[in-house]
């Protein structure tokens, strides 16, 4: 009687099953990656990525994983952050031979038209700073958006030149696609003689204007040469084109040195040119901290503009700042402000002066009393072995004695300087806290 062999099953060479497991492992951490690094640079988290995946296993791991996340409804700070790691991939060549850069240019178009269509509806779209994005890494510049976070890109408004509807690359898709493809080399129109067709290049003197010359490689014959008033018409069109992106180039800059002054001291060149509020409140503290000749403009053009939020999102920051010298500057700054801006509370005409005077001052002391006691508490502990106790009194002291010496508070007011009496005589080891502490006493002693 013959005997059934017992059934034997392929097994994977050890080899392969080390790989898959490996391929598993780096696919979980690129997944780690994305959900956790929208607070870093976006250039530090495509950092990681390329040290985490081994290069022949980039492209498919960025088409597995990467690509299909740029259409998903996964939230908008890592939609940004795989549009910058799919352009970083090949970053020190032209974004013109990323393989990826169809893609990226089909969400453009894709997410550029539903926020024109939320725009024309009188809304704001929540993808507008993902069309920006694109928009730059389209462009070339993509290496602008390296130094700053998903979350910072996703939550700064537009200003509105770099609005969707204002963001165009319908000339350099057309022109520079077929340029790239046929004419590798220095742009001209050239005849192919086998077939009846025109190859379209890129002029030097503006790259991504089509040549009116030469239509779109359709087969189609040459047009007749345009007349006077069409090449006249043609010029104006490329002047104002050029204009336009001059424009638009100017404003992007200014965007991306505001963005840069959370991190740094500008220029005074870079001070100069940036000129729109295109920051939200939470970019300000960092601001003012860095470049505190810039925060007073800021803040003012802030504070002045009539916008549907009003003015309260910026008084609170002003409200948390630390007691530093730059925060006492812009609030000696502000307090002396005649600037005439709406009244949220009555709708009337108020001052930037009387609007801190009110809404910040009493609030913003309270704060710097709170700070300055932590920091008392921390030093005691042994947590903190800088002076950053002893500077804070002592500026704290100053700036209060020089709104009483303005008449911005009274000294005799318990409601004004009650909390400032106490907090000098704890302090009164200190010059500043003595001298302002018997300025204080006196003042309320003869009432």
């Amino acid at each position: 009687m013959m005997q059934t062999a017992p059934a034997s099953f392929y097994q994977l060479p050890l080899a392969t099953k080390q790989q898959a497991m490996s391929g598993d492992s780096t696919r979980a951490s690129v997944t780690h990656l994305l959900a956790s690094a929208c607070s870093t640079p976006c250039s530090t988290a495509a950092h990681t990525f390329i040290q985490i995946v081994p290069p022949l296993s980039r492209f498919q791991l960025a088409l597995d994983v990467l690509m299909p996340m740029l259409d998903s409804r996964v939230e908008l700070p890592q939609r940004i952050l795989v549009s910058y790691m799919l352009y970083s991939l090949y970053a020190p060549h032209p974004i013109a031979i990323n393989p990826f850069k169809s893609v990226l240019h089909a969400s453009f178009v894709k997410e550029r038209g539903l926020a024109v269509q939320v725009a024309t509806a009188g809304g704001v779209s929540e993808n507008e700073q993902l069309v920006w994005v694109l928009w730059k890494i389209l462009k070339g510049d993509g290496s602008d958006i390296g130094p700053f976070s998903p979350n910072t890109l996703a939550r700064s408004p537009l200003p509105p030149k770099l609005r969707p509807a204002n963001l165009s690359l319908e000339e350099i898709s057309v022109g520079q696609l077929l340029a790239d493809q046929y004419v590798p080399t220095v742009p001209t129109v050239t005849r192919d003689p086998a077939q009846p067709t025109f190859l379209i290049s890129l002029r030097p003197s503006s790259v991504g204007n089509v040549d009116s010359s030469a239509p779109l490689a359709t087969g189609a014959p040459a047009p007749a040469p345009e007349s006077e008033h069409g090449s006249v018409w043609a010029e104006g069109a490329v002047t104002a084109s050029a204009e336009r992106d001059r424009e638009r180039e100017k404003v992007s800059h200014a965007m991306t040195l505001l963005l840069t002054a959370r991190d740094r001291v500008l220029t005074i060149a870079e001070q100069r040119l940036v000129s729109p509020p295109v920051i939200t409140s939470v970019d300000l503290p960092d601001i003012i901290a860095n470049n505190p000749s810039l925060a007073y403009p800021l803040l003012n053009a802030l504070l002045a503009a009539d916008s549907e939020q009003g003015p309260d999102t910026y008084l609170d920051v002003l409200r948390h700042l630390p007691p530093t010298l730059p925060s006492f500057d812009l609030m000696g700054r502000l307090l002396r402000d005649t600037t005439t801006v709406t009244d949220a509370a009555t709708g009337g005409r108020t001052t930037i002066a009387d609007l801190v005077r009110t809404d910040v001052l009493g609030w913003f002391i309270h704060e710097c009393v709170s700070w300055l006691d932590r920091a008392e508490q921390d030093q005691r502990e042994g947590n903190i072995s800088d002076d950053r106790f002893a500077k804070g009194v002592q500026n704290l002291c100053r700036f209060y004695n020089a709104l009483i010496k303005l008449s911005i508070v009274d000294p005799a007011s318990d409601a004004d300087s009650a909390e400032m009496a106490h907090f000098t005589l704890r302090n009164s080891h200190f010059e500043e806290a003595n001298a302002l502490y018997r300025i204080l006493a006196s003042a309320s002693s003869a009432f």
